[in-house]
């Protein structure tokens, strides 16, 4: 009897934990399908792709923006003002972040409340729902700035470069010859990323992931009590099946690369955007993780199980952004942005005496 009591308790536990694996597996596959139905690929004439979230950014002036409302901008040092005038660049001579400014950054980086009232006209490069800036393409699509080019190739490049190297690497690489587990190098801007380095120490066959040092690392307490790993060059992710992306401070400069692999993107939490973002979606072109990780060691095994779905999901991220993220499209939604922009201006902009033009030098490292 007590043997019969014993198999009886287990065959519980085992049919208990294989119902949840298939409800598990058919939520995913559930997820999946609808998505994959209900989507409808954008057009790729004149960057009209990624048009609706410039649309939206300039929603709330769409009475205007008075040269009053500007000047109070101008005024809060709501970052570095820049002027446009007869084809000319003009900038102020304080600047938020001087290295950026060396390049061509327009007035950024200070995000707005979508309470503050009324709306300012800050141009930022990334931000979340609970700000109304207006995203622009950030400086790093044509030059990588100081803190990323004196480590390319191991570091993020000029994009019209990186799209050429990681295309390469992608076809060396092929679907069937990449191995079959997660890979993420990066640095500890956050302790939102130790669980998938805990889960790699704990089953390394599953996920291969490392802290590298940056500029702040000062011990190994920096990179979860180990040496800090060394950099992997982008191209070389290309190897693994399964690439994961993390927010830095803002958004992660590094998402575009990875889909350039040909390898499945898990994409960690949702909040923060840059303008092509909303574009990309979730069981449609990468799949989506929570903030906290919690889900992470299910979504790996399922599309281990399901090889033939995660290569689907991997190839439509690919080709997204291989044919909606061109420097043309790039250049494009810039070009769209300041045109629209200036349409709203309801005054027409004088030089400020003290602002400086900005004259163009160009350098092997950018574009």
């Amino acid at each position: 009897d007590l043997l019969l009591s014993i198999l009886l308790i287990i065959y519980i536990i085992l049919s208990t934990l294989l119902l949840l694996l298939l409800t598990y597996c058919w939520t995913f596959l559930n997820n999946l399908n609808y998505m994959s139905k209900s989507y409808v690929s954008c057009s790729s004439v004149n960057c009209s792709c990624h048009l609706s979230v410039l649309q939206q950014d300039l929603q709330p002036f769409r009475g205007g923006i008075s040269e009053s409302l500007m000047a109070s901008t101008v005024q809060r040092g709501m970052g570095t003002h820049y002027q446009i005038i007869q084809h000319k660049l003009y900038r102020e001579q304080n600047c938020m972040f001087p290295a950026r400014c060396t390049h061509r950054n327009p007035l950024c980086q200070t995000s707005v409340p979508n309470w503050m009232s009324p709306a300012l006209p800050v141009l930022s490069f990334s931000k979340t729902a609970e700000y109304q800036d207006i995203m622009y393409p950030a400086w790093t699509f044509w030059e990588g700035g100081p803190a990323v080019w004196p480590i390319y190739p191991t570091g993020l490049g000029r994009w019209d470069l990186m799209r050429t190297d990681l295309k390469k690497s992608a076809a060396q690489w092929p679907w069937k010859k990449k191995e079959p587990k997660g890979f993420f190098r990066g640095s500890r801007t956050s302790s939102e990323r130790d669980p998938l380095i805990l889960l790699s120490r704990e089953d390394p066959e599953l996920v291969d992931a490392e802290y590298t040092k940056n500029q702040a690392w000062k011990s190994e307490k920096d990179t979860l009590g180990r040496p800090p790993a060394t950099e992997i060059p982008l191209v070389d992710h290309c190897k693994y099946k399964y690439l994961f992306n993390f927010r830095g401070v803002a958004a992660s400069f590094r998402l575009k690369h990875l889909f350039l692999c040909g390898s499945l993107v898990f994409h960690v939490g949702e909040e923060w955007q840059e303008f092509f973002y909303p574009q990309l979606k979730p069981w449609v072109h990468y799949i989506p993780v929570k903030q906290d990780l919690s889900d992470v060691r299910g979504l790996l095994r399922f599309v281990k199980e399901n090889d033939d779905v995660a290569q689907e999901i991997a190839e439509r991220g690919q080709e997204f952004i291989l044919q909606h993220l061109h420097m043309e499209d790039v250049s494009c939604y810039w070009e769209q942005l300041l045109t629209n922009f200036s349409h709203l201006l309801t005054y027409k902009p004088s030089r400020r005496k003290n602002y400086s033009q900005i004259v163009h030098k160009s350098r092997k490292t950018e574009l």
